[in-house]
């Protein structure tokens, strides 16, 4: 069994919720949905494996400040690939 990442909740009203995800090598944010379109902001460089439903992975690098944006109903579980601890915010768009 995989270790859960760390979540942060640092803001939430009711148009939005920033979340900072924490993670050592090998941490997950556990499998999950997205509700709402998001975005994320890497604050540290780094590798993560995206895992689907059907077992499919898709690896990115992340770079510091190098947003990217999603829609919502994204299922999967996001894994620290990388060998250093990785960070990144993530805003939820309600």
């Amino acid at each position: 069994m995989t270790a859960t990442a760390r979540a942060s909740v640092q803001h939430e009203d009711e148009r939005v919720r920033v979340t900072r995800w924490d993670f050592e090598p090998g941490q997950s944010t556990g499998h999950h949905v997205h509700e709402y379109d998001y975005v994320v902001v890497p604050v540290t460089d780094g590798r993560t494996d995206a895992i689907g439903p059907d077992g499919t992975v898709t690896t990115s690098q992340l770079k510091a400040g190098e947003s990217y944006a999603r829609p919502a109903g994204g299922e999967h579980e996001v894994v620290n690939a990388g060998t250093s601890a990785l960070a990144f915010v993530e805003i939820e768009l309600k």
